[in-house]
């Protein structure tokens, strides 16, 4: 008995129409029904319209459909219809056009309908954006399915090739910066390749290593798909002018789909082709087959430039329908690549010996002699392919061996309906891959939150010689480390950073106290300043602090930040200089390439402000303004300027004139001494005398050279009072400021204390890593994770001699480690994998001759020194 098909109901209230439901009704697995209570609204609108009005009513012919396929032609009434119930249209419309779709559904294939008639009350605008949307619903509804299957046909093709499947190996870098569909199709691929012993046995293919970028964006696009069409199918009919421009936008996400589709076909097609080439040539009768009857990148070239002819002709509809045949061709391609590595794992012998068993199910017959060789593909692939297997027996093939290129006929038209989306049977394989994907346990792993990232054995290696070199240089400077919570009370955070207080992550309500996450380590210090009592105190910190950013590339939400702060009173002008040369210091031993440490100084800023007449009020939200000019334009701040914070034109224009000044830090000081204005304000009068200080400390400190004096720096932060400076990489990294700091006389008094005036630098480490790791690529220089210096080697299974020798080295301060293995090379690859210097070599031989064998790894050199003498003997070797 032939199943039930499942009615779908429009015009109902609260109901809306899915893309599945247009699919499904175009290609009769659904019926249509109209909401009698719909009908009732539009009849008594009709009457509503037709006694006060008689306009005259448009109509558009059928002949819009005349190109279209039969599914695409029904999908285009279905959505029209809903249009129409929608807006409240006539009633002889609605009818005119259910009774056709009503009539349609109980017929042949072919639409029942003449192109040569007229429809009434439907201009042809608003019958081509119905057209289109119900084509977009089709390939809605494609797409979402075949960006699930074409991934899990890849990983098939994978193991049939025994591809190196590194590629996948992505990670979100939690910076926004990675493609987020890409790492999830790669995710999604390593689940369904989880344990095959078929991959990584050959080298790089480019059809396998560009999966998870061409499966990625046409994910991307398919989602984008999706969100358009749901909000155009549950649309009402817009005026006639509006509908061409309707039209154009969605075809504007099609031409991106059709873009996509054409990349993923001939990626596809790749692979399909390598693996006939590669794996099954050995077969004279089927690669002939695959390879005359898949669709060739010659056709899905021609299809596309056809539709993109359509597009600039502005043939929207007939450009929707070649984008669905540009779809359906995709489809027919990934189904032959999928035939070929199904063919190439598992051969025809399953056909005819009923053979069902696949993966770990054949280790029970492995044993057996005769047995076929265990085949271990990846826990999802080997749940699809008994799926297929189980699938493809159940349909009737003829198996006599006279009959087979009969039989290999009917395994190809039974496999290809399998794959074909109109088939019953596709939505069960669709739902068997999602269900790999989705309940696979590599799945449940847990996942970073964005604005954070794992630092890997290597990284961890190039930071702890940062910290070590940035320790090194403020002990040097006489500061003593101090560390604080990484949360504070919300009050004393609050305040502190003008505009960026925003910012700052708030904590739950925890016991009555209201805390947040710490956003700099400045504040904290200068509130354990206040809360001691100090009057001095020199300190570093090295520790996270977190920001509710939005993650960027190299901008995180929870980082390191290392800071020297020097507070209390000194000679005038005396710890400015001091922080800005620790400054050079740290970035020169670092050696991270060039740089300029940019300077300026907020009383000098205040006093160009009040010179160019900006009201005192509003210094601080015009200095956040101007500290956006390293990242966009004078014309973007000056229109900020403007017209959110009320400037005048002359003002700006004014402020824009003076920003512009920068250069070295002497010259443009003599310059601005000339300049009567700013000699006669105040603040920047005192700003000057206090930077020809700091100037003259530089120049005799050799270091004035790296700065750069620059009057649009502003520093956003609210507490600054003096000078300011921000250092900047130079490099081919596009990385931003790397470091920043300056004086803030006031913040500690904020906290109900006396002032102690301070001044320090905060290094934006996180950047300064990042040109670290990508200077150590630039040289092709591998990174060693530890800092082993002996490996020690027992040669059988004598665990008690390993500890006893690796207990020699580690009390004379050997950096050591121990392997126990019987095979000497699994100990030397050890060695050199790790880049161990040094190995300790003991077997039977050694042992009965009381000696040890010590290898010089890199020069491949062997030395036996006598048992009693190894500690000594290597100590001296390693120059301890």
């Amino acid at each position: 008995m032939a199943e039930e098909r499942r009615m779908v109901t429009v015009g109902g209230k609260g109901s809306s129409l899915s893309s599945s439901s247009v699919f499904d009704i175009a290609n009769g697995l659904s019926r249509l029904s109209i909401d009698s209570s719909a009908l009732s609204k539009v009849s008594s609108s009709s009457n509503s319209k037709t006694s006060k009005t008689n306009a005259p009513t448009v109509s558009a012919s059928f002949s819009i459909l005349s190109n279209l396929t039969p599914d695409e032609a029904r999908a285009s009434l279905v959505v029209l219809l809903n249009k129409l119930l929608l807006s409240s249209s006539t009633s002889a419309a609605v009818n005119q056009l259910s009774d056709i779709i009503l009539k349609d559904a109980s017929s042949s294939s072919n639409l029942q309908i003449s192109f040569d008639n007229t429809f009434d009350g439907v201009s042809p605008g608003d019958f081509s954006v119905a057209a289109i949307a119900g084509i977009s619903a089709i390939l809605d509804h494609q797409s979402s399915a075949l960006s699930v299957i074409t991934d899990a046909i890849a990983a098939l093709s994978c193991e049939a090739l025994g591809a190196d499947i590194s590629a996948f190996n992505l990670n979100d870098s939690g910076d926004g910066s990675s493609a987020k569909d890409v790492v999830s199709v790669a995710s999604d691929l390593k689940i369904l390749l989880n344990g095959s012993k078929f991959v990584n046995r050959e080298g790089d293919e480019p059809a396998v290593s560009g999966v998870p970028v061409v499966h990625g964006k046409f994910r991307e696009i398919s989602r984008l798909l999706h969100s358009s069409t749901r909000v155009q199918l549950n649309s009402a009919i817009v005026s006639n002018s509006g509908s061409s421009g309707t039209a154009s936008s969605m075809c504007t996400t099609l031409f991106s789909l059709a873009v996509a589709l054409k990349d993923l076909g001939n990626i596809s097609y790749n692979r399909a082709k390598h693996i006939v080439d590669s794996r099954i040539a050995g077969d004279d009768e089927f690669p002939a087959m695959l390879i005359k009857e898949c669709p060739r990148p010659d056709q899905l070239k021609a299809l596309f430039a056809s539709l993109v002819s359509a597009h600039s002709d502005e043939e929207y509809v007939k450009f929707s329908h070649d984008v669905s045949s540009l779809l359906v061709m995709v489809e027919q391609i990934i189904s032959w690549e999928a035939l070929a590595a199904f063919l190439s794992l598992e051969g025809r012998d399953f056909i005819t010996s009923g053979d069902t068993s696949v993966g770990e199910d054949s280790a029970k017959t492995a044993g057996k002699k005769g047995a076929k060789k265990k085949k271990i593909l990846g826990k999802g692939t080997t749940a699809l392919v008994q799926f297929l297997k189980d699938r493809l027996l159940s349909m009737p093939i003829q198996t006599e061996a006279s009959q087979t290129v009969m039989v290999l006929e009917n395994l190809v038209r039974n496999f290809l309906s399998l794959l074909d989306p109109k088939d019953l049977g596709f939505d069960t394989l669709l739902k068997k891959v999602k269900d790999i994907v989705e309940s696979n346990e590599s799945r449940r792993l847990p996942k970073l939150p964005k604005g954070t990232r794992d630092f890997a054995k290597e990284q961890m290696a190039i930071r702890e010689r940062a910290f070590s070199i940035i320790t090194e240089v403020f002990k040097r400077h006489g500061a003593a480390a101090l560390d604080t919570p990484a949360f504070e009370m919300r009050e004393t955070l609050m305040g502190k950073y003008g505009e960026d207080s925003k910012l700052i992550y708030d904590l739950a309500d925890q016991g009555g106290e209201l805390c947040s996450l710490r956003y700099d380590l400045t504040v904290p210090f200068a509130r354990y300043v206040a809360m001691n009592g100090l009057t001095s105190f020199k300190r570093y910190q090295i520790a996270k602090v977190y920001r509710r950013d939005n993650p960027s590339k190299g901008r995180y939400r929870e980082f390191y930040q290392c800071d020297f702060d020097i507070a209390g009173q000194f000679e005038k002008m005396m710890p400015d200089f001091e922080v800005i040369k620790i400054l050079t210091e740290l970035l020169d031993e670092l050696d991270i390439g060039e740089y300029e440490v940019k300077l300026n100084h907020r009383k000098l800023l205040d006093g160009m402000l009040a010179i160019c007449g900006v009201p005192q009020e509003k210094f601080r939200t015009i200095c956040s303004s101007i500290d956006k000019l390293d990242k966009q334009s004078f014309e973007q701040i000056k229109k900020e300027m403007v017209d959110e914070k009320g400037l005048s034109n002359e003002i700006s224009d004014r402020i824009g004139t003076f920003v512009k000044w920068r250069g070295p830090p002497v010259e443009l000081l003599s310059k601005l001494k000339q300049e009567h204005s700013f000699l006669e304000n105040n603040e920047s009068s005192l700003a000057l005398d206090e930077l020809e200080i700091m100037f003259k400390a530089l120049e005799k400190s050799k270091c004035i050279d790296r700065v750069v004096f620059d009057l649009s720096l502003a520093r956003g932060l609210d507490y600054y009072t003096g000078v300011i400076f921000e250092a900047v990489f130079k490099g081919a990294a596009q990385v931003g400021s790397i470091a920043a700091g300056g004086r803030y006389d006031n913040l500690i008094g904020m906290f109900g204390t006396r002032q102690v005036p301070s001044v320090g630098i905060s290094l934006g480490i996180e950047r300064v890593f990042a040109i670290m790791e990508q200077l150590q690529k630039d040289k092709n220089q591998e990174i060693r994770a530890t800092e082993t210096q002996v490996l020690v080697s027992i040669l059988g299974d004598d665990s008690a001699l390993a500890a006893e020798l690796v207990g020699e080295l580690w009390h004379a301060k050997v950096k050591a480690e121990f392997m126990i293995h019987k095979k000497v090379m699994k100990h030397i690859d050890r060695a050199r994998d790790s880049r161990i210097p040094w190995m300790v070599l003991v077997g039977e031989r050694e042992l009965s001759e009381g000696v040890v064998k010590l290898k010089d790894v890199v020069a491949a050199i062997d030395y036996e020194v006598p048992r009693g003498k190894l500690v000594d003997d290597l100590c001296k070797r390693l120059g301890m």
